[in-house]
């Protein structure tokens, strides 16, 4: 049995997330149908994580297994016969046997992306978190550095799957302004649920005056999610990294 690790992007404006589910329509199920359509029997495929409804993919990785003859560097085109215009497989390639996208994960990275600017662009809305007031990036910035390192993030994540601690390491988080755009880009061992998001609200009440960016290791402290700012909307938020050993990793980086 082969293990194949393919590297994703998706726009996730219409689906309800990553993972499959009963009544709304997902990524994991238009994946599964594509592979179904081209290896011509059922495929369960493991996502490195689950993505809320709205959350976007710039690179994502997911694997599978199957006993299909049809080379790995072939497959992605195949399926990309089979998948909407809003979901693509980049790149496929073998995988080690006990490889496994979410398990074997070294760090995952995450943008999001707020547009700041008094007026609205359509092709934006549902891409970028749409915030009228003026924000102040250098704020945010000093905010986003105090969340840098190893923490207990219960203050930060809202109430969803259950994890054994919510201790994290968060390597780097960066702010940058460019003309009315304003993203944030972090990168973890992990994430809990809407994390990420969490952070982002918190960082924008900091610029807000709300909190000081210096009260943000109080707050960690604390546990308490009702200390932090706002969980920002979904449409925000892109997945924009996946770090693996070998050559899963290499494609990953491609």
């Amino acid at each position: 049995m082969r293990n194949i690790a393919m590297r994703l992007r998706y726009d996730g404006s219409r689906y309800h997330g990553w993972q499959r589910q009963d009544k709304d329509l997902t990524v994991q199920q238009v994946v599964e149908e594509a592979l179904e359509a081209v290896l011509k029997h059922p495929v369960r495929v493991h996502g490195c994580g689950r993505t809320d409804a709205g959350v976007h993919a710039l690179r994502y990785c997911a694997n599978f297994r199957t006993e299909t003859a049809i080379p790995a560097d072939k497959l992605h085109l195949a399926m990309n016969a089979h998948l909407p215009g809003d979901v693509a497989v980049c790149d496929a390639v073998e995988a080690p046997e006990d490889f496994n996208a979410i398990l074997s994960c070294e760090k995952k990275e995450y943008t999001y992306y707020i547009h700041n600017s008094n007026v609205r662009d359509p092709f934006l809305d549902k891409r970028a978190w749409f915030y009228p007031q003026a924000l102040d990036a250098g704020v945010m910035a000093a905010a986003a550095a105090a969340f840098v390192g190893t923490h207990d993030f219960a203050a930060v994540r809202s109430v969803g799957t259950d994890v054994k601690s919510t201790v994290r390491t968060i390597h780097w988080f960066e702010v940058e302004r460019q003309g009315a755009i304003i993203s944030l880009r972090v990168c973890a061992d992990g994430f809990l649920y809407n994390m990420v998001r969490a952070m982002v609200g918190t960082a924008v009440y900091a610029s807000l005056g709300k909190l000081r960016p210096e009260d943000i290791p109080g707050i960690l402290d604390s546990g308490d999610r009702c200390l932090a700012g706002p969980t920002a909307p979904p449409q925000g938020l892109y997945m924009t990294g996946v770090w693996y050993p070998g050559k899963v990793g290499d494609m990953m980086r491609e």
